[in-house]
């Protein structure tokens, strides 16, 4: 049996659910057309509607949270080349 599910692109999704949220026509309408189930539009409707605070928050706060993970990402880096430095040193210890 296969898979019968179709994979929509993000750029067709979001189209879709702007036009649900839009209501200029009815979701039954929107179904029809895009040849989308209604409860698929309404799942994307809802999903873009919870997304959309994001959208709105302050830049500085994104800019933060993403310069502290890439902070912790380069420690973690920096600790790793150092036991990799410290496992060469010692298995060379061992041929010699």
């Amino acid at each position: 049996m296969s898979d019968k599910r179709k994979k929509h692109a993000a750029g067709f999704k979001a189209k879709v659910a702007l036009d649900a949220l839009r209501e200029r026509e009815s979701v039954r309408e929107l179904s029809v057309r895009y040849g989308v189930h209604s409860t698929q539009i309404n799942s994307w409707k809802n999903q873009l509607r919870d997304a959309a605070t994001d959208f709105f928050e302050y830049p500085s706060k994104k800019k933060d949270n993403q310069q502290s993970k890439e902070a912790e990402l380069f420690e973690q880096i920096g600790r790793l080349k150092m036991e990799q430095e410290w496992l060469k040193k010692k298995f060379s210890d061992f041929d010699g």
